[in-house]
């Protein structure tokens, strides 16, 4: 179990890192950080499988309490959510290395500031489940608000610029896509925190709103 969970946070750690390199790419237009997050996605992947394998060999061992298996139930959801998140952040790495070769839309603030929230509830979610800690994992669900008022934000602000500018169409769906994806990783950083209330209160908080 304690295996698990060491590298589950490692696996944590790989991906906050993407996420970070992948939005410094698109902001200092930096082929280089970019390049670093396509070559951890690999990596990230293989981890997956690992800890998969893993967590199905403690499952199938006998005596394992009630608490036992919710963690092992929520390690296989995180593990999971984590592998998604490293996904998404290649996918910004990508649109990045694209934007690069042409001249910016608009100055990157609010993207960045999105950035820096959806890799903040990546690291609370984490701590959550490592100190158990439920009411952390609460405030985790409460940011997801911000996300997505700043991907509204963000959405009618390129919107207004393609119906002014025709020609910035190709690079605004591209910094569209890059919103979309921090979205995406926020609701995963969003599940782990609902993992965390299940493992720690066994209470099932999706859906409700």
């Amino acid at each position: 179990m304690e295996e698990l969970q060491r590298r589950l946070l490692e696996m944590g750690g790989l991906v906050e890192a993407a996420i970070h390199g992948s939005v410094q790419a698109l902001a200092q237009r930096d082929g280089e950080a970019a390049r670093q997050v396509l070559e951890s996605e690999e990596r990230i992947n293989r981890m997956e499988m690992e800890n998969d394998s893993l967590t199905i060999g403690l499952l199938s061992r006998a005596g394992t309490d009630a608490g036992g298996l919710r963690l092992l139930v929520a390690a296989i959801k995180i593990n999971h959510d984590l592998e998604r998140m490293g996904d998404l952040a290649a996918n910004i790495a990508r649109r990045a290395l694209t934007l690069m070769e042409e001249p910016p839309v608009k100055p990157l603030i609010d993207i960045p500031r999105m950035a820096q929230l959806a890799e903040r509830m990546v690291g609370q979610s984490l701590d959550a489940f490592v100190q158990r800690d439920a009411a952390l994992a609460r405030a985790v669900l409460a940011d997801d608000d911000e996300v997505d008022g700043l991907r509204d934000s963000i959405y009618q602000e390129l919107a207004r610029f393609m119906q002014e500018e025709p020609g910035t169409v190709p690079r605004a769906l591209n910094l569209l896509f890059v919103a979309r994806n921090l979205e995406r990783i926020a609701d995963h950083a969003t599940n782990i925190a609902e993992d965390v209330l299940f493992l720690v209160e066994g209470i099932d908080v999706r859906h409700t709103g």
